[in-house]
């Protein structure tokens, strides 16, 4: 099963550019699209609190057993249910989507390239590299329209912890990619589509061979 790391700021695209990736290998339904979001802990740790507020830009905030665990069974065939997070209340419900199995999975988030066991995962590893004004913006419109935020609320966390975090844990992730796509990624998601494409139908040719 192929896997592919998308890792970058918030407000990078990550979410958008995974989306790409899977129109373009559309006729095959068994790819899918795993968010670091829904691994959010239960309910965020006290010790990571910033001005009485939540970090959530902190790597510690992320439930990596569950992840990994997931990441190995739909590594190896397997299905899992995934949590689903509400970003209204900033926790995870008691929910579940089912995922898998799958023959690629592309799995995106803000730290996805941070845990090694999971950089182990990836067969690909991608960092999407995006300026921080045009990340704060996209991030501004995207939490006003779709998560309830205040202008205000947007502006504080940025400064209290997206900023230094991604600055301090985030950024230096980049290291650890394979490919560093800038803010255009068109091109990017027909270069990684079309080797998708080329793996699932050598998969699907070799079942009738």
């Amino acid at each position: 099963m192929f896997v592919v790391g998308i890792a970058g700021g918030s407000g990078s695209g990550k979410t958008t550019f995974a989306k790409k990736v899977l129109q373009r290998v559309e006729p095959f339904k068994e790819v899918g699209i795993l968010h670091q979001d829904s691994y959010y802990l239960p309910s965020p740790p006290p010790n990571l609190r910033v001005h009485g507020e939540s970090n959530f830009d902190h790597p510690d905030a992320f439930d990596w057993p569950l992840l990994r665990d997931h990441l190995m069974k739909l590594k190896t065939g397997q299905s899992v249910d995934v949590p689903v997070y509400d970003y209204k209340i900033s926790r995870r419900t008691a929910e579940t989507v089912t995922m898998g199995p799958c023959k690629a999975v592309l799995m995106e988030g803000i730290f996805a390239l941070w845990d090694v066991i999971i950089r182990d995962y990836f067969d690909i590893k991608i960092f999407l590299h995006v300026e921080a004004d045009i990340r704060f913006i996209r991030r501004l419109h995207r939490d006003v329209r779709e998560r309830g935020r205040t202008l205000d609320g947007i502006i504080r966390q940025y400064y209290d912890t997206v900023r230094p975090m991604h600055h301090e844990f985030l950024d230096p992730t980049r290291q650890y990619a394979d490919i560093i796509v800038g803010e255009e990624t068109d091109i990017a998601a027909d270069i990684l589509g079309a080797k998708i494409l080329q793996l699932l139908k050598s998969d699907h040719e070799g079942l009738f061979s």
